[in-house]
């Protein structure tokens, strides 16, 4: 019980120290400036995020410390560690290396070690529950997300209190805004994604150096599309930040969002292998098989439900298909000591879940 307390507190205390860090460097109204400018990029982040986890939703909870642990932890380990590296290198190399060093070599080893941090203690911790690539951008995801939220609070912040809203001669927050809200919202989350990819193909691999490889191989390709994009932005001109910008980055952006539908293809392919036998087992009926077979099926199923018998009866389908999908995916994977009380465990929420739609069902009928 003690773990769980003690890590709310920690982050609680990144969080409030990165707040307060910020407020004293750009003043409260800036960061009230800040905060609601940067609500809209991490929105839209988020909701991409949820939409590629559709098949099998990763618990509320864990996104939700994988989002926090990326705007407080990821956070204040970079702010500490990149301002330390800027010292150093200002005092190595002069006044203004530190800011380069920061950005080419600190910033990009350091940030993604820190957002890639909590996705590997998601896979040791839920080894049996991770299922392959689209958890690990999933998790990733959100880690980074959290930690561009964070960041952008500090230069739409930043940017108010140096130059305001921004006019014809000057960069204020609107210009920040573009840049970093309307053409990069998904930079940190791409370079992170990248790591997740690695540590969610390791997590069904059955090789252990390629477990190994893998996401040592993915972070350092996020390091260097990192620092590729810091460097694009600091040493490079206009031209070679929108050559970067456009030849680069959008074409690895649209390789990862591919990827993914690719793997959510997959998934919905060993989910639909698997119902029949399901039929069989008697866990679930004959007619079911179309409506969990398809996504459209799904959350149709469940907007009937919430229609005639209420939200609680649309949870608890939403709890059964979760439940069903989970069955799918350990069919698949090796048996370990766990695999047992993992299988009992969804069987029981599978009927448990069934049981109270088809009650909630019955009420809404009889209410009606």
């Amino acid at each position: 019980m003690l773990l769980p307390v003690l890590g709310l507190v920690v982050l609680a205390a990144c969080g409030l120290t990165v707040l307060g860090l910020v407020t004293v460097q750009v003043g409260p109204v800036a960061v009230a400036i800040g905060v609601a400018a940067a609500l809209g990029p991490v929105a839209v982040v988020v909701a991409t995020i949820l939409w590629a986890d559709r098949w099998e939703p990763e618990p509320a909870k864990f996104l939700l410390v994988a989002f926090c642990w990326g705007a407080c932890v990821a956070a204040i380990t970079a702010l500490l560690i990149n301002n330390t590296a800027e010292t150093v290198g200002d005092l190595l190399l002069g006044e203004g290396g530190g800011s380069k060093l920061s950005a080419l070599l600190s910033a990009p080893l350091v940030e993604e070690a820190a957002k890639a941090s909590f996705v590997l203690a998601i896979l040791l911790r839920r080894a049996d529950e991770f299922d392959g690539i689209i958890d690990g951008v999933v998790y990733a995801g959100f880690t980074a997300a959290g930690f561009a939220f964070t960041e952008n609070i500090y230069y739409f912040g930043r940017a108010f209190a140096d130059y305001g809203f921004g006019d014809a001669t000057s960069t204020g927050v609107i210009a920040a805004f573009v840049l970093r809200g309307v053409m990069s919202p998904f930079t940190h989350p791409l370079f992170a994604a990248i790591t997740g990819i690695g540590l969610g193909y390791a997590a069904r691999a059955d090789n252990r150096t390629v477990k190994i490889l893998a996401p040592l191989g993915a972070y350092l390709a996020a390091v260097l599309l990192h620092a590729l994009w810091n460097g694009a932005a600091v040493l490079g001109g206009a031209q070679t930040f929108l050559n970067v910008y456009f030849l680069i980055m959008v074409p690895m952006f649209i390789a990862v969002v591919l990827l993914v539908l690719l793997h959510r293809r997959r998934e919905q392919r060993i989910v639909t292998a698997a119902l029949p036998a399901m039929v069989q087992a008697r866990l679930i009926a004959p007619s079911e098989v179309e409506l969990l077979s398809t996504l459209a099926g799904r959350r149709e199923w469940r907007r009937q439900a919430r229609r005639q018998s209420g939200r609680d009866a649309a949870k608890a389908v939403a709890r059964y298909q979760a439940s069903v999908t989970e069955l799918a995916f350990l069919r698949r994977r090796k048996a370990t000591p766990d695999h047992e009380q993992r299988k009992r465990e969804l069987l029981d929420t599978l009927r448990t879940s069934r049981a109270d739609a088809v009650r909630l069902a019955g009420e809404g009928s009889h209410t009606g």
